[in-house]
């Protein structure tokens, strides 16, 4: 083989060599771990606490939803019908019924204190809720030596009963003002039962719930989504410029 053919062909074997390591570093720079720094959290771990958190807080934002749904429908509505309370019209329908209290129950009310507030005797109560279908067992009375009075205040209304402590003469009166009436009573709790009290502290719950899962998605997902914290800023803002400002 001639001189100038060995030496090109070496030439030509050389530069091979060195593409190979070349591309052999290459690769293994690729497949090697990113090295990670002092007191940092592997990527993995970081994605693995972050995806926990995200189905926790899903799980938990769309329960409470589902349990709140309709309770915070009804009192988004009603508070718009309570701030326009004065231009609803309501026409109020009143109800009266009259009833006479059997002798026997007549002679009970006699050994009645003249002056009490002690709730009527049992078998008063049970005919009152035969006669008027109205529950007064239990109830505080305004005893006087004439009558014995028990308000019957209802949700979106008002009802009372009086038993003429003489002649036995017994009047229910019963006062409704509308739905709009019941549901805007409904929303303040008023005159709605210990049941109905206890529902608004487990709807006031869920609702916390609610909203405090809701922040810890938008702090997940503030990151690819920038105008996450300036609308929660102007939620806080307004009605603090608007308390500051207009309400005196």
């Amino acid at each position: 083989m001639p001189q100038q053919d060995f030496a090109l062909l070496t030439a030509i074997e050389s530069r091979s060599q060195r593409w190979q390591s070349h591309d052999v570093n290459r690769r293994s720079a690729q497949h090697s771990p990113e090295p990670v720094a002092k007191g940092a959290k592997p990527k993995a771990a970081l994605n693995g606490a972050r995806s926990f958190w995200l189905k926790q807080l899903h799980s938990w934002h769309w329960i409470s939803a589902a349990v709140s749904l309709v309770g915070m429908i009804l009192f988004a509505v009603t508070g718009i019908t309570l701030n326009h309370a004065g231009s609803i019209p309501a026409t109020p329908v009143t109800v009266e019924q009259k009833a006479a209290l059997p002798a026997p129950l007549l002679e009970r009310l006699a050994a009645f204190p003249e002056e009490t507030t002690d709730p009527v005797p049992d078998a008063v109560a049970r005919w009152a809720k035969t006669a008027f279908k109205v529950d007064v067992a239990g109830k505080a009375t305004e005893t006087t030596p004439e009558e014995v009075y028990v308000a019957l205040a209802i949700p979106g209304g008002d009802g009372w009963l009086t038993i003429d402590r003489s002649t036995g003469e017994a009047v229910h009166e019963k006062t409704t003002r509308g739905w709009i009436a019941y549901l805007n009573d409904l929303h303040k709790g008023r005159n709605t039962g210990s049941v109905w009290f206890w529902f608004i502290d487990v709807f006031a719950v869920a609702c916390t719930v609610f909203a405090l899962t809701g922040l810890g998605l938008m702090w997940l997902h503030a990151r690819g989504r920038p105008s996450t914290w300036p609308l929660a800023a102007l939620g806080l803002l307004i009605p603090v410029i608007i308390a500051l400002i207009f309400i005196h």
